[in-house]
């Protein structure tokens, strides 16, 4: 029972209160089960002096408590709806079970605090300081944990749907079968954090940085997963159907046994994040299906240089290519500067059925056909303007029975009135002998014989 001496000071105000604390700093504060709310009234305790005082199950609500000095007070139980508590010091103070619904503790401090099983539906903890705090089955549903630093605290079974926790510093901090559905964790840092079995589904993780967490048997079903990074993490056994992955970091991560069906569907899992979405697209969309089966049927890659003079040429195949029902893909040489771009060609040298490769006017010999044209066999049909010769190097990639003779041509007519005999008939034909041989049955001999 709260001390009723005591309860006639508190109730005179913040000034009378706080000098009665520096006369009586050694004094036991006990109000606990003090009801501060009164016929719709709220308390003025702003900088008030609560150190260590024992407000279990207090009535609180809506009561101004900004800036006030609250550590290592116990306030379990405690009533504290839509009260404000902008900047209060709650460091080590016992807040378990109490009731923060819609409570203002926009930078507050609440480092070491306990806030087990805590009410925080709604609350706006933005900037707040929870370093080291327990809020293991705490309800934070819709809360505003934004620049919050939550770092070593501790969300065992917590419920943070909905809640934004953007720009949040959450390392070291342990989200173990915490929800968090479609909450916001974009931007913010989860460095060797543990979200083992927490459930992210339909979370925004984009630029988020997760490196060394550990998110095993994690539900990251429709997450949103854009330039995360997610290196040196633990994502084994995760549930990633439906997720949306560009652009992530995966260096060094353990990715296996990623589910990618729901758990109704057969079990199909793959050991890669980035191409988990891919592969289940793959296996369930005809479409995609039949727009891969095209490019490998009917993708071309056209090789050249845009410069004006050139890009005339350029179009006019690509045109040609169209009516003869192939799907034209072009690349501009000059446009090269980097090995990212010397993949780039290779990968869509890898979806083509055969390259025409212009090798008019280069201003440096070609790199990406030295690069290409070596570990792709499939027809490379390389042609010129009359008058010009092949850059020097070329006579290399010669050896290489699939790169066809170069053919000359004088005006852009000319190229297209032989289009289909001097270009695509020359490529079917030499893509049909590689098939030949390939099927050509290997011949064994017994050593006796010779």
């Amino acid at each position: 029972m709260a001390n009723q001496e005591l309860i006639e000071i508190f109730n005179q105000g913040v000034q009378v209160w706080n000098q009665w604390r520096k006369e009586h700093p050694n004094v036991e504060i006990d109000l606990s089960n003090i009801n501060c709310y009164v016929y719709g009234e709220s308390v003025d305790l702003i900088n008030a002096n609560l150190e260590g005082a024992n407000l279990t199950n207090a009535n609180l609500t809506n009561a101004f408590l900004s800036n006030a000095n609250l550590e290592n007070a116990n306030l379990y139980g405690a009533k504290l709806d839509h009260a404000n508590l902008d900047k209060t010091n709650l460091r080590n103070a016992n807040l378990e079970e109490a009731d923060f619904y819609q409570a203002w503790l926009v930078s507050a401090v609440l480092d070491g605090a306990n806030l087990k099983g805590a009410q925080l539906f709604k609350a706006n903890l933005e900037n707040a300081s929870l370093i080291g705090a327990n809020l293991d089955r705490a309800s934070l549903e819709w809360a505003k944990l934004i620049n919050a630093n939550l770092q070593d605290a501790r969300f065992y079974d917590a419920y943070l749907m909905g809640a934004r926790l953007n720009n949040a510093n959450s390392e070291n901090a342990i989200f173990e079968y915490t929800n968090f559905e479609g909450a916001y964790l974009n931007n913010g840092n989860f460095t060797r954090a543990n979200l083992r079995g927490a459930n992210l589904e339909g979370a925004n993780l984009s630029y988020a940085n997760f490196i060394d967490a550990d998110l095993s048997g994690a539900r990251l079903f429709g997450a949103i997963c854009v330039e995360t990074n997610f290196s040196e993490s633990n994502l084994q056994n995760t549930l990633v159907y439906g997720i949306s992955a560009w652009n992530i970091n995966t260096t060094g991560a353990k990715q296996q046994n990623l589910r990618i069906t729901k758990y109704h569907e057969p079990v199909i899992m793959v050991d890669n994040l980035e191409v988990a979405q891919f592969i289940y697209l793959l296996l369930n969309n005809e479409k995609i299906r039949d727009v891969l089966g095209t490019i490998a049927k009917k993708g071309v890659l056209i090789l050249g240089r845009f410069t004006p003079e050139r890009k005339k040429i350029l179009d006019a195949m690509r045109n040609k290519l169209r009516e003869l029902d192939y799907v034209p893909m072009m690349f501009d040489f000059e446009k090269v500067s980097s090995r990212d771009f010397t993949e780039t060609i290779k990968t869509l040298a890898g979806m083509s059925r055969f390259v025409i490769a212009d090798i008019s006017n280069p201003s440096s010999s070609p790199l990406e056909l030295q690069a290409t044209l070596p570990d792709y066999k499939i027809p490379f049909v390389p042609i010129i303007e009359a008058g010009q010769r092949p850059f020097a190097m070329f006579r290399d990639l010669t050896i290489y029975p699939w790169c066809l003779d170069v053919i000359q041509y004088d005006t852009e007519d000319n190229l297209m009135h032989y289009f289909q005999k001097g270009i695509i008939d020359r490529a079917l034909d030499i893509e049909k002998k590689m098939l030949d041989q390939k099927a050509t049955t290997i011949q064994l001999k017994n050593i006796s014989d010779f």
